[in-house]
């Protein structure tokens, strides 16, 4: 089962729907149980017991009645009652009706009249349905009967309406109720999510109920204060790295005004500790401006990458530059050609002397980037490691082989500021592949709706 997948199951608005809208629906069919059993059954079988006894007596006074009193007592037990009265003994099938009401007649029957008498049924011309009962008389058939339309209500219908509106009125309202609670939450959840992969999202709207409100109002607050952070940050290690140039440029002075007699080893040493501690100062000051600045300027990508490839070259290096043709992004120039720079670095380190390939690919779903090499490869557990500032994979302090073990913890930083995605990728047959991914859109919270 995916992360995905379990996301959603977990998720607070199908939490809430869930129950809300369950212990309603329960609720709610708890309630119509208790109303039919303390009050429509009871109605229904004293209802049925007077139809019962009213079929009984008129099958009595009929019976007894002559013949011209016989016809007017059947028209009025019609017009009153509903109910027909004949001596027909044509056979009617059983009824198999589901009415709760005719289950009751025929209880009260049998209660009544006899264990013997059943509910019969028959349709007239008019398709009509009709309930018969056969009510012996001094020894005598009487058949009495009322058509389907007298019983007049219909339970099982008015309950399946009433669950139906019901439960439809509940479940729009768990619905609207639900995503009203989880709405700016789950605009909280998103805006944290891009504040953890270095995109500032808009402040969110600090409106609706007091304690959402108030929880919108945090969010802002505590995001305003990390950006301050990190901006400060950024400004300390520019500001530091700056100043550490001056006595940096003090110390080669000295180192070339010392006498000639000294040591070249330790002079050799000394400088290549120099020349390195610039160098980091120099990566720290670029950072500091990537950082810092984050301008988006329209860049030529495949000039950019030409003229970083260049560059190596002219370094002593052999790079193998593939041309995808045109390609044009707004981009955060400074930043991305830094990551791809320290990228180069290390596929140069570790490439084994062999060719390093560097190619792009510019389409609908973004731009990529990939520095390819041919050096013995990354275990695959140590594949995020290698991006933790001060690893490496090479334990010596050697910078020709372990190197200062910031160039990819750099290249992340960069790039999680802008948006981007920096990842570690096994080439075929031997090697590593860095890839830089650059989306066209970021994802920005446009659906917040205040409550």
């Amino acid at each position: 089962m995916s992360t995905k997948t379990l996301s959603r199951r977990n998720s607070l608005f199908r939490r809430i729907f869930i129950t809300i809208g369950g212990v309603s629906i329960l609720f709610q069919l708890f309630t119509l149980a208790i109303i039919s059993y303390l009050t429509l059954v009871p109605l229904g079988k004293r209802s049925a017991d007077d139809l019962v006894t009213i079929m009984q007596d008129s099958a009595q006074q009929w019976h007894q009645a002559g013949e011209s009193e016989a016809s007017a007592f059947a028209e009025n037990l019609w017009q009153d009652h509903s109910i027909r009265i004949t001596n027909d003994s044509s056979p009617h099938q059983y009824t198999n009706s589901l009415l709760p009401y005719l289950w009751f007649v025929e209880t009260s029957l049998h209660r009544l009249i006899g264990p013997d008498t059943r509910l019969l049924t028959s349709h007239d011309d008019h398709g009509n349905a009709w309930y018969w009962a056969d009510i012996m008389v001094d020894g005598e058939t009487v058949r009495v009967g009322f058509p389907e339309f007298r019983i007049g209500v219909h339970p099982p219908f008015a309950l399946f309406i009433v669950l139906s509106v019901g439960g439809i009125v509940i479940l729009l309202t768990t619905v609207l109720l639900a995503r009203w609670i989880s709405r700016p939450i789950e605009d909280i959840s998103s805006a944290a999510q891009l504040i953890g992969t270095g995109v500032w999202p808009e402040p969110l709207p600090e409106q609706g109920v007091r304690e959402l409100s108030s929880l919108a109002t945090s969010f802002n607050a505590m995001s305003q204060k990390i950006q301050q952070l990190l901006e400060h940050r950024t400004t300390m290690l520019t500001g530091i790295s700056h100043d550490l140039r001056t006595p940096l440029a003090r110390m080669q002075l000295a180192l070339a005004m010392l006498p000639e007699e000294m040591d070249a080893e330790l002079r050799n040493s000394l400088e290549r500790d120099l020349n390195e501690m610039n160098s980091l100062i120099g990566q720290f000051l670029d950072v500091g401006r990537a950082l810092g600045e984050n301008q988006l300027e329209q860049t030529d990508i495949r000039e950019a990458l030409q003229g970083l490839a260049d560059d190596a070259v002219r370094g002593g290096a052999i790079v193998e530059f593939i041309d995808s043709g045109p390609c044009r992004s707004k981009v955060n120039r400074l930043a991305l050609c830094r990551i791809i720079s320290n990228l180069l670095d290390n596929a140069l380190r570790y490439g084994a002397s062999e060719p390093i390939r560097i190619d792009y690919t510019c389409g609908a779903n973004g731009l990529t980037i990939h520095v390819s090499d041919r050096g013995p490869g990354i275990p695959e557990n140590m594949r995020e490691t290698v991006f933790q500032p001060f690893f490496r994979l090479e334990k010596s302090r050697n910078s020709r082989t372990g190197g200062s073990g910031l160039g990819l913890a750099i290249a992340r930083q960069l790039a999680e500021a802008n948006g981007w995605e920096v990842k570690l990728m096994p080439r075929e047959g031997r090697g590593t592949v860095a890839e830089v991914h650059l989306p066209r859109a970021l994802k920005r919270l446009s659906h917040y709706r205040p409550v």
